[in-house]
């Protein structure tokens, strides 16, 4: 078990604009459609994101759905009634309509539940903006979900899949395996592995420094197996840049001496289950959430489970007693006598 008590605590519509059949009655040039109040205020707040180093993935997810959100309030008709863009007129009945329209199109619940929570945390920037008096977003209750626990590798069937030999198909295993040992062993994220560079990795405290969501950084320790699979990678590494006559600061690399992507980590860790006989659905993330399932399991309390993943609230690590309860409770039915 690690011991944490070493380390420091729907798609825009272009519009067009078109020359006059008459040139009397208008300019020969067609101005450029004026931008609506909302769509510039949506830019203002996405621009406020970056500011504050949001993750990439949040900004993009956020600019299409409010991207959608503005083209529903700039249409000239919704409802029965005319469109209107002033942030006044919209309440929430407005946003229930906006929701709506995105179920008539298709969207999923959960989907329809990530665009309430953009409009929800652009509304807290326009209230702190001054531009609206409240939040009309808050009075819209979140599409329920069903509660899916991801299906976590038990330690066994990590400790195999760790142990056993790289696939023979494996362009870079002594990469491959560290990239699994780390996944593993620190439970970083996928984006965290792809971002670390040689020069955060503390040998002497054995740990390594992790950047995270809003670029919070944390020292996350690694154990002797981990040390062993980087050591022999870095050897490997050397001998790749040297063929390829390149350098890089980043710690995993491609055969072509580049930054590994986080697209191809998902790939090598699918092949590496697959090919020790876990479930084809592993993915990065899986690896996260059995590294603290596991911690969990061996007695490791919530709070430095907490610290090590680099959760900002605890709410967030406590998912990981309700795998843990599972677990127990599978036990107790297999086992106890009065259980059958």
């Amino acid at each position: 078990m690690i011991d944490a008590k070493h380390f420091r605590d729907t798609i825009p519509v272009k519009s067009k604009t078109t020359k006059s059949r008459n040139p009397s009655s208008s300019p020969a040039k067609a101005s450029p459609a004026k931008e609506s109040k909302v769509a510039r205020d949506v830019a203002q707040f996405l621009r406020s994101l970056r500011e504050k180093n949001a993750s990439p993935h949040t900004i993009k997810a956020y600019k299409t759905n409010l991207e959608q959100f503005s083209d529903y309030l700039d249409a000239p008709t919704r409802a029965g009634g005319p469109g209107q863009s002033a942030w006044e007129a919209v309440d929430h009945v407005r946003i229930r309509g906006f929701l709506s329209h995105l179920y008539d199109h298709g969207l999923t619940k959960p989907s329809v539940a990530r665009a309430l929570a953009a409009v929800r945390s652009l509304f807290k920037f326009l209230a702190r903006e001054k531009l609206v008096k409240q939040n009309p977003a808050l009075l819209v209750s979140t599409p329920k979900l069903p509660k899916k626990l991801p299906r976590v590798p038990t330690i066994e069937e990590m400790n195999r899949a760790l142990d056993a030999a790289q696939p023979e198909q494996a362009v870079f295993p002594e990469r491959d395996r560290l990239i699994f040992e780390l996944l593993y062993g620190c439970g970083i994220r996928n984006s965290e592995l792809t971002g670390i560079n040689v020069d955060h990795i503390y040998w002497s405290q054995q740990g390594i420094m992790v950047r995270g969501k809003g670029k919070k950084e944390r020292l996350v320790p690694f154990g002797d197996k981990a040390d062993w699979a980087l050591r022999n990678y870095l050897h490997a590494r050397q001998r790749v840049l040297a063929e390829q006559k390149k350098t890089s600061p980043a710690l995993i690399l491609n055969h072509r001496g580049t930054r590994l992507t986080t697209r191809s980590v998902g790939r090598i860790v699918k092949s590496i289950a697959v090919a020790n006989g876990l479930s084809p659905e592993v993915h990065p993330h899986t690896l996260r959430h059995a590294f603290g399932t596991h911690l969990l399991e061996e007695g490791a309390d919530l709070r430095s489970i907490q610290e090590l993943l680099g959760h900002e609230r605890l709410a967030t690590t406590q998912r990981y007693t309700q795998l843990s309860t599972r677990k127990v409770m599978e036990v107790y039915d297999k086992t106890h006598p009065r259980a059958k």
